[in-house]
């Protein structure tokens, strides 16, 4: 393997890189990732990567009000920014369940949880990097940490590019505040297809969703859709079409069929079909890469016991934070975790945390390397983490309410540590490619999981309060799924026929050699948010096709993460107002609702066009 040579060259010792204003910018942009992906993870079940759009504002803004500034800062501030994202997957996925359960655990709380996950997921993958990262270079593709280095190294010349990114933030804030506080136009139309029973055809018109889709790409978009379209154009005409002449109420329903909606039959049947799909498209992730994982695993414990003589590396660029702190930091979290006072975690259940946990990191970190944070099966090793702890439980005998709530809060630690294991996985591999010191990037990371951990609690509090976890507007897909995996699990009533189904769907689908986990997604959301995904991966599916230069896919990318970002974090303003009284919660719109798909496809076409042809007084090449 040749010798990697970075950016910025390995003695180079006077580039400004570890500075306050890197710091203190990081946290900023971490804090408005964490809410506004927190929001996005709990309305449509994904998060998207903070690390480009948050490389491009820094860059924007330091050199704005700043002389001086280096390559290596701006890698500082995207560090710390994407860890806001990487958090708010890991609390958004896991702590909505305690909630559906009646266990909503207190802001302090959540704090602690998501606060010593974050740490651990980033000490945890410190014995990994040298592997992963460094041996694995030019093997492991590692598709946004390596596109961020290109778009940083880019940018050193000009800022122009900042502005896509805040004129999406402008129009997203713009559309949310106009469908969801003055209602000018509806935010979710729908259309009932009666002569084809009683079918829904329904598109949720943000901008956020436009931007997820633009992101992840047509063929991601194409197959949420078609899980989509599996289950509400065809699973639900067929139950309905079954149940026509019946009044029989088929578990795990509690009314007869043909009294539900179609929100209702989804709710009842086809959630657990979308689960059984989700958990067997992220075993078979797993089994896929399972050779690669043993090696990781391997070098791994062979790092960190190796390590215990605490040598220090003769390079800047080779330097991680200290084995001796990885293994004092590591105890007293889980210390912390096992003996604080209120948490319901037994020694068996912190046991399976640290084995469970260090198996997940090792994989997370491998599996983004691979396909990418936007692909990662982050929900799959979750179920299955809660999957073989409840199994645990339920072999020894505990099926009591409280060992429910253990092995959810357990998975809550577990789910964050894992998602800032593959952040941290991305972002040092931005940092390998630029020369940045490693040790200075872990040590921000675990930094920039301190504001986001204070807020994430309010944020669930704030959202579940407006719209209610589970519902049509909120709802929280892999939360749902997780209390319903645990509670079925533990009490023995899951409806298993459901579930094993979705899991014939999943291999099937492996058969045909296509991606099982956005599929089984689309099967298990409401139609409303993958039929509006759809529109942006039509929009990014324009911009390839008519124009090969990168720099068009680049605006179009800062575009799409403006528009989440400005609705997101709007979205959680009109949740506090909404709460506080100062605008109603629903009310009719002024626009019939084929305004609101309009004035949505107009969008999606803007964006396509200002990504092709940009304005030549305000977005320059």
């Amino acid at each position: 393997m040749s010798v990697h040579k970075p950016y910025v060259a390995s003695k180079d010792v006077k580039t400004p890189e570890f500075t306050v204003r890197a710091v203190i910018l990081g946290m900023i942009l971490g804090l408005i990732f964490g809410i506004g992906n927190a929001y996005l993870g709990l309305k449509v079940g994904t998060t998207v990567s903070a690390s480009i759009p948050a490389a491009v504002l820094s860059m924007a803004i330091l050199r704005t009000f700043f002389r001086g500034v280096s390559i290596l800062e701006n890698n500082l501030v995207q560090t710390i920014a994407s860890v806001g994202e990487g958090l708010a997957a890991g609390v958004i996925f896991t702590v909505p369940a305690l909630f559906l359960l009646g266990e909503r655990p207190a802001p302090s709380r959540i704090f602690l949880l998501s606060a010593l996950g974050g740490v651990l997921g980033v000490l945890f993958m410190i014995p990994m990097r040298r592997y992963i990262i460094v041996q694995e270079h030019g093997k492991l593709p590692f598709p946004e940490g390596t596109a961020c280095a290109e778009i940083l190294k880019s940018g050193e010349s000009s800022r122009s590019k900042a502005l896509m990114a805040f004129l999406g933030i402008i129009i997203g804030a713009v559309h949310k505040l106009c469908s969801s506080a003055f209602y000018f136009f509806k935010e979710v139309p729908s259309w009932i297809i009666a002569p084809f029973q009683r079918s829904e055809f329904s598109m949720d018109c943000t901008p956020a969703l436009l931007g997820v889709g633009y992101l992840i790409g047509p063929r991601i978009s194409g197959l949420l859709l078609a899980g989509g379209a599996l289950g509400w154009w065809v699973i639900i005409p067929l139950i309905r079409l079954f149940a026509a002449n019946t009044e029989a109420i088929i578990y795990p329903a509690t009314v007869p069929i043909m009294q539900m909606s179609t929100d209702d039959i989804w709710s009842n049947y086809i959630r657990y079909i979308g689960a059984g799909t989700v958990a067997i498209g992220g075993l078979l992730s797993l089994f896929k890469i399972a050779p690669l994982i043993s090696k990781t695993l391997r070098i791994g414990f062979d790092e960190l016991f190796q390590g215990l003589n605490f040598r220090t590396a003769a390079l800047r660029t080779d330097r991680d934070i200290s084995l001796r702190w990885l293994l004092i930091g590591s105890i007293a979290i889980i210390l912390t975790l096992w003996l604080f006072p209120g948490l319901p975690m037994n020694f068996l259940t912190i046991v399976l945390l640290v084995i469970l946990g260090f198996f997940f990191v090792a994989v997370t970190s491998l599996t983004v390397g691979i396909v990418g944070s936007t692909s990662n099966p982050v929900s799959g090793m979750t179920i299955t983490t809660l999957l073989v702890t409840c199994l645990i439980f339920v072999s020894l005998g505990w099926t009591e309410r409280i060992f429910l709530i253990a092995a959810l809060t357990m998975s809550v630690v577990a789910n964050v540590a894992i998602a800032l294991a593959g952040t941290t996985s991305q972002d040092l591999k931005t940092g390998f490619l630029l020369g940045a010191t490693p040790r200075l990037q872990q040590i921000g990371e675990i930094i920039g999981v301190i504001l986001p951990s204070l807020a994430i609690g309010g944020t669930l509090y704030l959202l579940d309060k407006a719209y209610g976890f589970g519902s049509a507007q909120m709802p929280a897909p892999q939360g749902t799924m997780m209390a319903l995996i645990a509670k079925g699990v533990i009490s023995g009533d899951i409806p298993f026929t459901l579930v094993i189904v979705g899991v014939i769907i999943g291999l099937i689908l492996e058969l045909l050699k296509l991606p099982i986990l956005p599929f089984a997604l689309g099967l298990y959301l409401p139609l409303s948010l993958s039929t509006a995904t759809m529109i942006g991966g039509l929009a990014s599916l324009i911009v390839k096709r008519y124009e090969k230069n990168p720099s068009a896919s680049q605006r179009g990318v800062l575009g799409a993460s403006g528009l989440v970002a400005g609705d997101a974090v709007t979205g959680v303003v009109i949740a506090l107002l909404t709460v506080l009284g100062i605008i109603p919660a629903t009310a009719n719109a002024l626009l019939p609702d084929g305004a609101s798909l309009a004035i949505y496809l107009i969008l999606g076409i803007a964006l396509a066009w200002f990504a092709l042809k940009p304005h030549r007084r305000f977005l320059k090449k």
